[in-house]
């Protein structure tokens, strides 16, 4: 803007000097024209007094610069003192002589062939009907600028400084208001009168940008707000597959430190299924893929973001499915587990009923064969009791109530009915604590131990021991059941507590249980709002701890009703 104005004030200061250059020349130039032309009719009437008393011999006598002519009435030259007049043609034609012949005087201006010079004539009517002429030259216009060229560049060059000073310092001191103007507050600021509705307007547009800018950064505010909070993770990409927005569920999932808004989408995860989802995406068509990351699994659906036909970028909705996908895998394990299960009870029954049937069996082995029955159809009512109860757990329809129960004769029961089948393989059962009173459901925690102390026995050696330890604090208690018998391999700890796993299958039926018992073990914990730790060694025992809460909470109050 300064040089804008700068350049401004030096054109106007160049056309000014111009224009009065030419003006000043002009009105001198007019001024000695009309000096000349009333010193050279003075003069004439001098000349025409001495003319008139002497006659010829009057100019003849003169020394003047001024080119005298005379002539006579018939325009024949009687005399002129700067050239020879016999030789000089006929004036009777001339503007000037033909006015004066007519009005008594006449004038007339030439110019030469060079144009350098101009003559000015004047003629004066005597009394004897001669004519007088007087005349004198003097320089052009051009001539003049010519002469005075040297003069007028200097001057010129003087006033072309003093104006570039002048315009630098005018133009500083003009925009120095306009950039110390304060924008955020303009209509503080009275500078000019003809910035005024400028500045008015800048402040009307100064607000509505401060409304815009505050709904926006409101509304950016709410939706990281609401972004930020999803278990999902939320991705927006453009068509050149770069990042938008992201937030911290994306990082989540794709188990990375943060999501750089304008780098690629690939650098989260660079899979061949992650790259065919984008593209497909981005060419236009919804998408929907499961895929997996480091032993999870996340639902990716990405819908294309268009604008008025055209496509503009991609959003991009992550869900973790692991638990979705495990339940799946479980439901099919079971069904296909409980499938089996039934099965071969129901087989060994359904033999041993037909051959009873067709008479092939002995009178004598009727009572053996019935006794298999029994045993086979005791297996199957277990079985069906253990999923019941496994089903109940799952949808929080437990047919029981609360009530203050002492975990340490709960205990006492659960090792009087192991009592037999610890005899028989010569395991020791001991417990340790005092009473450790507790708001549970009676059933459920009773089942807990008795499947925990159960296996503890089950998969005990000769001469084991189970050892159960019962600590009250103020809050909660804590129940530990170890024994050291086979122990767990590593590989299996975290699968024992699916339905129908077995570690050893092998020796499964002769074992003997339902494979269910530490499932339920499980839930049931989980029902009850406790905590579950398990630790175990091959060939050194296993130890499982167990939590929970003394007063019955607001969860667990829900999860029952």
């Amino acid at each position: 803007m300064t040089k804008k104005i700068f350049r401004s004030i030096m054109l106007v200061s160049v056309i000014a000097m111009l224009l009065g250059l030419v003006s000043v020349t002009g009105i001198l130039y007019q001024n000695f024209g009309d000096q000349i032309y009333t010193e050279l009719e003075r003069e004439a009437a001098y000349l025409a007094s001495g003319v008139e008393l002497e006659g010829v011999a009057y100019l003849e006598n003169l020394n003047d610069e001024d080119r005298i002519t005379y002539i006579d009435g018939d325009g024949t030259v009687l005399y002129d003192n700067q050239a020879d007049q016999s030789s000089m043609e006929n004036h009777n034609q001339r503007e000037e002589v033909r006015e004066a012949a007519v009005t008594g005087s006449g004038s007339a201006v030439r110019m030469s062939s060079t144009l350098s010079e101009m003559t000015i004539y004047y003629a004066l009517r005597l009394e004897d009907g001669t004519i007088l002429r007087v005349s004198s030259t003097r320089a052009s216009v051009l001539a003049l600028v010519l002469q005075m060229l040297p003069a007028l560049l200097l001057i010129f060059a003087v006033m072309i400084l003093f104006s570039s000073a002048f315009a630098i310092r005018l133009s500083r001191n003009v925009v120095r208001p306009i950039n110390e103007l304060d924008l955020e507050h303009p209509e503080d600021s009275h500078i000019y009168e003809e910035v005024e509705p400028l500045l008015s307007r800048l402040y009307r547009q100064n607000r509505q940008i401060q409304g815009q800018i505050e709904a926006a950064r409101r509304q950016q505010e709410e939706f990281s707000l609401i972004t930020e909070n999803m278990q999902e993770g939320l991705l927006v990409i453009d068509r050149y597959t770069m990042i938008l927005s992201g937030n911290s569920g994306v990082a989540r999932l794709f188990r990375v430190k943060q999501v750089k808004v304008g780098e690629s989408v690939y650098a989260l995860n660079r899979s061949e299924d992650f790259r065919r989802l984008i593209e497909n995406v981005l060419e236009g068509r919804h998408q929907d893929t499961v895929l997996q990351l480091d032993g999870s699994h996340v639902q990716v659906i990405g819908d294309p973001a268009m604008d008025g036909g055209s496509l503009e970028g991609a959003v991009i909705l992550l869900m973790d499915v692991t638990e979705k996908v495990e339940r799946e895998r479980f439901r099919r394990e079971f069904s296909a587990n409980v499938s089996h299960e039934l099965k071969t009870p129901l087989t060994s029954i359904s033999g041993f009923a037909e051959i009873m049937q067709s008479g092939f069996v002995k009178e004598e082995d009727t009572r053996a064969f019935a006794g298999r029955i029994y045993k086979e159809a005791q297996r199957l009512i277990s079985l069906v009791g253990d999923v019941i109860k496994i089903s109940q757990l799952d949808e929080g329809e437990v047919p029981y109530q609360w009530e203050e129960v002492d975990l340490h004769d709960l205990a006492r029961e659960v090792f009087a009915s192991l009592h037999a089948a610890a005899e028989k393989k010569n395991v020791h059962l001991y417990m340790e604590g005092g009473s450790a009173v507790l708001s549970t459901v009676r059933p459920i925690m009773e089942e807990i131990l008795f499947n925990i102390c159960d296996n503890a026995v089950k998969y005990n050696r000769e001469n084991g021991e189970v050892f159960l330890r019962l600590q009250d604090s103020e809050n909660e208690v804590q129940v530990m059941v170890r024994d050291n018998g086979i122990g767990i391999p590593k590989e299996d700890q975290e699968r024992i507590f699916e339905r129908f796993y077995r570690v050893d299958k092998s020796h499964s039926k002769a074992i003997g249980g339902t494979g269910l018992g530490l499932s339920i073990v499980k839930h049931g914990v989980h029902f009850l709002g406790g905590k579950l730790s398990l630790l175990s060694e091959p060939g050194r025992g296993t130890e499982i701890t167990l939590w929970f809460h003394k007063k019955r909470t607001e969860k667990e109050g829900k999860e029952s009703e």
